[in-house]
């Protein structure tokens, strides 16, 4: 039986297609080469000190439902930006998250923070549409992906002059990542087939990832003491979002994570 990341992945391969059809592949080119310059997502998230804050804009979740449905992004980053955050993740997914590239256009308008496109990415042209849209950073999700893919795109989001965020679940998925050459390595604490969540699965992996690779927790993450956890194994950045969403304060959320991070 098809997982829902299966449905999810057939579904972007439908959504390139018609994507195609709007946008021809030469015309993404041209608008992602006059977009702005990258701004440096890799460095943001790395910097030593403490677990930085990968602050996410989405409306709603395939697991949690409509969290913050008609939330403006341009005020929520705002807010991230003004507690802290180090960089910002933009879900443009829609029917899954409630998103849009065009969020991610705003943001890169409303804050000085670096973005990271957060998407099922499985084709070149998404990536080129993110940086057409104004992303310093592409998700790559190791479980959607064949080797083969997973090397090129990694390759192209390189070349763009942006950062790929490789994420795997699976630890039997890590090599895979490993050997593209991934410096920026996620480890998502949710089973992306059954959408059930533990903040101890990045835990269990932290010492199978080489100590030359920056890790991200991705997942799970929603008190001062689920941070204090991360810091005390060395996890460099954490990338949170339903929990702030949720809050009625999501830039006061933020602050507190932050805070607990050791920056305030």
């Amino acid at each position: 039986m098809p997982s829902i990341l299966d449905a999810i992945v057939a579904r972007k391969q439908e959504e390139v297609r018609a994507a195609r059809q709007r946008v021809s592949l030469v015309d993404l080119e041209r608008a992602a080469a006059s977009a702005s310059p990258p701004r440096d997502f890799f460095a943001a998230v790395t910097a030593p000190g403490a677990v930085r804050l990968i602050a996410e804009f989405k409306r709603r979740s395939p697991s949690a439902g409509p969290i913050r449905p008609g939330a403006e992004v341009a005020r929520v980053v705002a807010a991230y930006a003004a507690a802290g955050a180090a960089a910002l993740s933009i879900l443009t997914d829609g029917p899954g998250f409630g998103g849009d590239l065009a969020d991610l256009a705003v943001a890169r308008e409303a804050v000085p923070l670096p973005l990271l496109r957060k998407e099922f990415v499985i084709d070149e042209y998404q990536v080129i549409e993110a940086r057409a849209a104004g992303a310093d950073a592409v998700l790559l999700i190791a479980e959607c992906l064949d080797d083969c893919r997973l090397r090129s795109l990694y390759r192209l989001i390189l070349d763009l002059g942006m950062t790929p965020l490789v994420e795997l679940h699976d630890a039997a998925n890590l090599p895979r990542v490993v050997d593209t050459g991934a410096t920026l390595i996620g480890v998502n604490n949710r089973d992306l087939r059954t959408m059930t969540t533990d903040l101890d699965h990045v835990l269990r992996l932290r010492h199978q990832v080489p100590e030359a690779c920056a890790l991200v927790a991705e997942s799970g993450i929603r008190t001062p003491a689920d941070v204090a956890r991360l810091a005390a194994e060395g996890i460099d950045a954490m990338l949170v979002g339903e929990s702030l969403l949720a809050s009625p304060d999501p830039g006061a959320a933020a602050a507190r994570l932050v805070a607990a991070a050791g920056h305030g």
